[in-house]
């Protein structure tokens, strides 16, 4: 059984989740960009696969060459409309791949099962186990957080989260 698992943590570590921000997120983007597109305007850019980060793309030189920022552009001519432009792709959240061991169970039932983490990401977990989980429900995880993301060596965690997907292996 698989499960693709949504997490937040226990009230007692508010710390991880800025560690898992900061070590996932913030300027260690090693960008894999998607094929040239056309703006409305023309103009054509690409969009960095992992962060969603665009930049303007030059079609004579087939280089990238400046980032682009809409949100500031946006902000000061669209302020009369009363929606913004959902963007038709969004990024998925990068992920650390992983083969370490956890303990899992429905919230606040007895019986613990154990599987393997695959990989763990600012938004979720995805981990392998026999023990089949429902979407939607609440499941409670323990494991040793990486030291990539704690910055601990042995730092065990007590996660929460929602079961999104799960398949039968």
């Amino acid at each position: 059984m698989m499960s693709g698992v949504r997490h937040g943590h226990s009230p007692k570590r508010k710390i991880m989740p800025q560690k898992i921000l900061d070590v996932l997120m913030l300027g260690h983007c090693s960008h894999e960009f998607s094929w040239p597109r056309r703006a409305t305007d023309g103009d054509y850019y690409q969009v960095c696969l992992l962060c969603a980060a665009e930049y303007k793309y030059d079609w004579n030189t087939m280089r990238r060459t400046e980032r682009l920022e809409h949100a500031a552009a946006e902000n000061a001519v669209g302020r009369g409309r009363s929606h913004t432009k959902k963007p038709s792709w969004v990024p998925r959240a990068r992920r650390l791949k992983l083969d370490i061991p956890l303990r899992y169970r429905v919230k606040n039932l007895g019986t613990w099962s154990e599987g393997t983490i695959e990989n763990i990401s600012q938004s979720g977990v995805l981990f392998r186990g026999p023990e089949a989980l429902p979407v939607n429900a609440l499941v409670e995880m323990v494991f040793e957080m990486p030291e990539e993301i704690s910055g601990q060596k042995n730092s065990n965690v007590l996660s929460q989260g929602r079961v999104i997907r799960s398949k039968n292996a």
